[in-house]
């Protein structure tokens, strides 16, 4: 099987997106195809730091300054995406889908180009002024979205039940956060 197009991938996170597990027909199930959708974080990249300078802007920059946040986010944006491709690798084996895993990192990758669209479009209305709970509720909407967007592409790429898929989820928001608080803590945000 060959490696896929990044327009594979991409229409593989639309499919996704609106749950429809044939997505994953465009991602043939090896390992080249998973290390070929670390694409989806340089493509997710300039969002990523667009969204980082536009909370600054409203926020504040960051007290250790603008380009040790910027370094720590960065630092912090790769070991999201690697840390979690590492440790779903030990829970795949551990659910018994090692074989699986390849092809779930690639639907897992790819998908979060969905997540990074929906971040974007959702700054629009804060940058056109929404009231403050109209923001809170939107980002709440798009928190639940992103939640299962994660545990759909989980439950369909490995083959698991809903609640192994949830853990899939759990490790993935746990990796966030703490990988999180500590960028923000070395830019001296937190």
């Amino acid at each position: 099987m060959s490696i896929p197009r990044t327009a594979d991938g991409i229409a593989a996170a639309l499919l996704f997106a609106r749950g429809r597990a044939e997505g994953l027909l465009l991602l043939p199930p090896t390992e080249a195809t998973a290390l070929h959708s670390f694409r989806a974080a340089l493509i997710c990249l300039p969002a990523f730091l667009g969204l980082r300078l536009l909370a600054w802007s409203h926020q504040g920059a960051p007290r250790g300054g603008l380009v040790l946040g910027l370094l720590a986010e960065l630092v912090g944006f790769v070991l999201s995406w690697s840390g979690f491709a590492l440790a779903s690798r030990v829970m795949a084996e551990q659910a018994q889908r090692l074989g699986r895993w390849a092809h779930f990192l690639a639907a897992w990758n790819w998908s979060n180009l969905v997540q990074y669209l929906l971040l974007v479009v959702l700054a629009v209305p804060m940058l056109l002024g929404a009231p403050s709970w109209l923001n809170n509720a939107l980002g709440l909407v798009a928190l639940g979205y992103a939640l299962w967007l994660e545990w759909f592409v989980t439950r369909e790429a490995l083959g698991v039940a809903g609640a192994t898929a949830v853990m899939f989820v759990l490790l993935d928001v746990a990796i966030g956060l703490f990988i999180g608080g500590l960028s923000a803590r070395i830019a001296g945000g937190g």
